[in-house]
């Protein structure tokens, strides 16, 4: 009995060990099981997410979605999922490390961690959704590393009040709304999830390294790239839909130091001889100024397109002071702007130096302080330089900028008295204008005088009598442009009456030019066509029109070559009067693409799908490649500065 009872102890002894042994492995595997499953579903529903936000995108831009036929919508969808699953890919991979790693603790405590950090992300992510979308209606292009290069007023100026109102509430709402459906989703879920041992690791941390698949799109050597989910070869908005918008802005952030160019389409010999072809040395040039040595005076007007101008083919009324003037002087008629943006604009006509793609050189201080610079060139030899603008000197590092560039006196938003700063951007112009009249007619002599007006832009308020009536913002822009232009018609008109009159140059050009009325499309070299006149007493000429093509970075050695000044230095500028000038061309330059334009042609690359999405004229191959080897060029230059 006593062994029999001992037997049977000792069996149910050594029973019940290996009985909860079981048990325990079943409780391991169930609780990997349930983290396993926590990040399936956490990966997952990012992917939900973002194809709900790009549904979103689609709508809030009706306008070009109800162009797309039913097939070119559904390839945005099936073409962006693949973006959606390596954005949802990066967004997962903290939490499959941290259901890995801290295989010690309860679900209650891991939700501490998981929780707050899905809200973050949730915050965030529908932040630069909701941006995007509004965004996009006025830049045409998707969310990048913009908005940081325009902190503050620019991005804050697209759009009203009102709407922006509307898009914070939907944007909180939102946020708001998810986090509480993740809660309610996800919550339960980590109740269930138990302590583990290290033995559950490897198969944790298998799938989250797992995530390196969707995360590179392939399993070819490219990595993920914005070309990757391109499908349309003519239709840049069904391929802007495609993209995953959280993506691309977090890899133009982190990209932002650099440009980056697709391919190089040749070698650096290559490069190299199309560039000298495209910039022949110095020949003799025409000269149409009456003096050597004459003051110089440089007015750059803010959104100016050529549509305000009359004798261009422009809106009759819009700028009928200027439009008159031109009988008075010289009128480019075939004129551009090389990018869309003042900050690029200023530094094309100072610098002779083009816009860059995604990104903008006076960004980087060190980087303009290596450019030759339009005022320099002057002060060798003897002029006094200034530069007046109605701005706030701090705006997209403008004040590093005309440090660097040496001027010997900045006249700016907080020289002026602060109760005429009524404008969103700074000083009205009429006040800027009068500012500088009295500087230049107290400047000593010769000078170079830089200007650049602000009124002209969003919101377009301007301290006027509405003269182009009308509450829509085509109509604002026009009357905008109308006080922009009796404001400079005031300064002319003033000017002619001083003793300096008679020995000065004034060239007058935009910054940029401007979708509205009806330059729409970032591929419209309309949207880029700007004018140029140059007016004054030092003119030999009258009432006359060059037809030559020619764009911003042109205008340094355009007006050095008057004062036989010439300067190669100025890399990218031609001299548009010079005999060795024969093969006309420019290019214009927006977000993620470029345009090149002949007297006959016009090719239009979009640098992420990498093809070209307008040919017009029928260019040839050796045109498509001068264009891609002055891009390539830039690149490369902008890079080792």
């Amino acid at each position: 009995m006593t062994w029999q009872g001992d037997s049977k102890a000792g069996a149910q002894k050594d029973f019940l060990p290996l009985s909860h042994s079981f048990n325990r492995k079943d409780d391991r595997s169930g609780s990997m099981k349930d983290r396993l499953k926590i990040f399936v579903w956490g990966f997952l529903s990012w992917v939900i997410y973002f194809l709900g936000a790009r549904a979103f995108f689609m709508i809030y831009q009706w306008e070009g979605t109800s162009q797309l036929d039913l097939t070119d919508i559904f390839l945005a969808f099936a073409n962006g999922v693949r973006m959606d699953m390596a954005m949802a890919g990066y967004l997962s991979l903290l939490p499959g490390l941290l259901l890995s790693l801290l295989f010690f603790l309860t679900g209650k405590t891991l939700w501490k961690f998981w929780f707050p950090y899905q809200v973050v992300l949730i915050v965030l992510t529908t932040f630069i959704v909701v941006l995007d979308a509004e965004l996009y209606v006025h830049w045409g292009f998707r969310l990048d590393a913009t908005p940081i290069l325009y902190f503050g007023k620019a991005a804050a100026s697209s759009g009203d009040l009102w709407k922006s109102v509307l898009l914070v509430l939907f944007w909180l709402i939102s946020s708001v709304g998810l986090s509480y459906f993740v809660f309610k989703i996800f919550r339960p879920r980590f109740g269930h999830i138990k302590k583990t041992s290290w033995i559950t690791l490897p198969a944790l941390l298998a799938a989250t390294v797992f995530l390196i698949l969707p995360i590179r799109g392939s399993l070819g050597i490219a990595p993920m790239n914005t070309g990757f989910v391109y499908f349309s070869k003519n239709n840049l908005y069904a391929n802007h839909a495609a993209v995953n918008v959280v993506w691309n802005f977090g890899y133009a952030v982190q990209k932002m130091d650099r440009l980056r160019y697709p391919n190089n389409f040749f070698d650096k010999k290559k490069t190299e001889e199309y560039f000298s072809q495209m910039f022949p040395p110095f020949d003799s040039t025409r000269y149409l100024l009456n003096t050597k040595k004459p003051n110089v005076i440089l007015i750059v007007l803010e959104s100016y397109t050529f549509r305000f101008i009359e004798p261009l083919g422009g809106i009759p009324g819009i700028a009928p002071r200027l439009s008159k003037l031109v009988s008075e002087g010289i009128l480019f008629d075939n004129f551009y702007s090389s990018g869309d943006r003042t900050d690029k604009g200023i530094v094309s006509i100072l610098n002779g130096y083009p816009s860059q793609p995604q990104t903008s050189i006076i960004k980087d201080p060190k980087k303009t302080k290596s450019l030759p610079f339009l005022n320099q060139a002057f002060k060798k030899e003897g002029y006094h330089t200034e530069f007046t603008f109605g701005n706030d000197i701090d705006y997209s590092n403008f004040r590093s900028y005309l440090i660097n560039a040496g001027f010997d006196h900045i006249t700016h938003s907080m020289d002026f008295p602060q109760e005429l700063n009524t404008g969103k951007w700074g000083i009205p112009d009429h006040y800027v204008f009068e500012r500088f009249f009295t500087e230049a007619d107290t400047c000593r002599r010769p000078f170079f005088k830089a200007m650049l007006t602000l009124s002209s832009h969003e919101p377009f308020d301007v301290p006027m009598k509405t003269v182009i009536k009308g509450d829509d913002d085509i109509s604002k822009f026009l009357n905008s442009a109308y006080y922009t232009d009796k404001s400079l018609g005031d300064f002319i008109d003033k000017a002619k009456q001083t003793d300096w009159w008679k020995n000065t140059l004034v060239v007058i050009t935009a910054d940029h030019g401007h979708p509205n009325p009806d330059n729409q499309g970032l591929s419209n070299p309309r949207r880029f066509r700007i004018p140029m006149i140059w007016l004054g007493g030092a003119l030999a000429v009258r009432d006359t029109v060059v037809n030559t093509l020619g764009c911003q970075a042109d205008i340094a050695n355009t007006v050095l070559g008057q004062v036989d000044m010439r300067d190669r230095s100025f890399g990218f500028s031609h001299d548009m009067f010079d005999a060795s000038y024969k093969n006309h061309f420019a290019v214009f330059i927006y977000n993620n693409g470029y345009g090149f334009k002949t007297d006959s042609t016009l090719s239009v690359f979009d640098t992420i799908g990498e093809n070209y999405i307008r040919e017009d004229g029928n260019p040839s191959d050796y045109a498509k490649s001068l264009g891609k080897a002055y891009m390539q060029k830039l690149y490369w230059d902008f890079n080792s500065r």
